[in-house]
């Protein structure tokens, strides 16, 4: 059996009654550790928590593990019980449909266990869920390398007077575009991208397509460690959020759309200060 378990948003007090069960039974665990993070990171002190609570030694599968070396743990998964733990919610990316697919096609068994994601966590700004549009994700430029496919996206939202959530690019165990040129991996330092290069981007792209789904003056609601002791929520323009400082990762954006008086009067205790 495959578990594939979500852990949530917090530390690693947030896994799940039933998640916990299963990590106990299993014979191997692997935690995916590159689509998000947990509030105190995979360093040996973070991981040494989550095996202690958990009671099992526990791997740490990075990207080319689990997009490259996936059937070595789906090969496991058919042998005896392996659980792979996503922080947020199993489904919150894509790689973990893929993994469920492969597993499926190989006639291994797949149990999911859900846990919260940043997907509904977000309502806690009290921006109502169902009012918002389509996610989208937003790459750190390069100095060639401008994308804005996604732009498409925000404006199709504000048109509909939806909300935007967008989630923001984490680069981990990324190679080096010099070093792939010499055909020796060498990875670069982990970066996460902040609201304030986020809003910095999007107002670039705006000032490009000039299409009008945003503007300096858009009210938007910055996120920064949802669902930890020390997460923090500001409500203001893109203008104001521009000189707020987040503090650590993970961030996350959401672009406002047309509110209701209940979402605008919870949006209200985290508005700035003037």
């Amino acid at each position: 059996m495959l578990y594939i378990i979500g852990l949530g948003l917090g530390d690693e007090r947030d896994i799940t009654l039933r998640g916990l069960d299963a990590v106990k039974k299993c014979e191997k665990v692997y935690i995916e550790a590159y689509t998000s993070l947990l509030s105190f990171g995979l360093s040996a002190h973070g991981l040494s928590n989550l095996e202690k609570l958990y009671g099992k030694p526990i791997t740490v599968a990075d990207r080319e593990m689990v997009e490259e070396k996936a059937d070595n743990i789906l090969t496991e998964a058919w042998q005896s019980d392996v659980a792979f733990l996503v922080v947020g919610d199993p489904f919150g990316a894509t790689t973990h449909t893929d993994l469920v697919v492969r597993a499926k096609k190989l006639g291994v068994s797949v149990k999911v266990v859900h846990n919260a994601s940043v997907m509904n966590a977000i309502g806690i700004c009290g921006l109502q869920l169902y009012r918002y549009g389509e996610t989208v994700s937003i790459p750190f430029f390069t100095e060639s390398w401008r994308p804005d496919s996604f732009y498409e996206k925000i404006l199709r939202n504000h048109n509909l007077g939806l909300h935007t959530l967008c989630l923001l690019d984490i680069r981990v165990k990324e190679p080096s575009l010099e070093s792939l040129c010499r055909g020796k991996k060498q990875y670069e330092p982990p970066r996460y991208m902040t609201v304030n290069t986020a809003i910095e981007q999007l107002l670039e792209i705006e000032h490009t397509r000039g299409e009008c789904a945003y503007n300096e003056d858009t009210h938007c609601v910055g996120f920064a460690r949802v669902a930890c002791e020390d997460q923090m929520i500001v409500a203001g323009t893109m203008k104001q959020l521009l000189a707020v400082d987040f503090g650590a990762p993970l961030h996350c954006l959401v672009i406002v759309g047309k509110t209701h008086p209940v979402e605008e009067e919870m949006l209200e205790f985290y508005k700035l200060k003037r």
